[in-house]
Parts: structure tokens; C-alpha cells; sequence
């Protein structure tokens, strides 16, 4: 897997040795409630997907537990 990282590395001057992370972002305007909603929810279902926890609310450092009406570890400002 290095080798793949260090392949990718010298493809991109903004790296000195390897790349393991994207470097491109295409960021998305939340013009309404639905996207919001939609992006939201994309994000709590990302630690599911995983196969980290079973629900969104289990996973420790996500806001899913406080969508769902309990606190989490990191308080939060609810997007409305």
C-alpha cells in the first residue's frame, strides 16, 4: 500500500512523499432544508456503512444521538 500511496504522491507537487488522503474538495451550497437534511443524514450513516456500529446513534463523536433526542460527548448547535 505505500507503494500505491508513493505513486500517487509524486503525482501531486503539494506532496513531499505520499498521499493518502484526497486533496480536491467540490464544496455543496445547502440552499434548503431537504439538502441539509440529506447531507446530515449522509453523515451519520457513514460510521453505519463502515461497519463500525449498527446505528448512527451508537457511534461516540456523531451528532446522531443528539438528532435523536439524547447528548452526545460534543455539544452541538442543531442546523435547522
Amino acid at each position: 500500500m505505500l507503494w500505491m500511496f508513493g505513486r500517487a504522491g509524486k503525482r501531486n507537487a503539494n506532496n513531499k512523499k505520499i498521499q493518502f488522503w484526497q486533496q480536491s474538495n467540490h464544496p455543496i451550497e445547502l440552499f434548503n432544508a431537504k439538502m441539509l437534511t440529506q447531507r446530515l443524514d449522509y453523515l451519520h450513516q457513514n460510521p453505519v456503512k463502515a461497519g463500525l456500529v449498527t446505528t448512527p446513534e451508537h457511534y461516540q463523536y456523531s451528532s446522531a444521538i443528539d438528532y435523536a433526542g439524547g447528548k452526545g460527548l460534543i455539544p452541538i448547535i442543531f442546523a435547522t
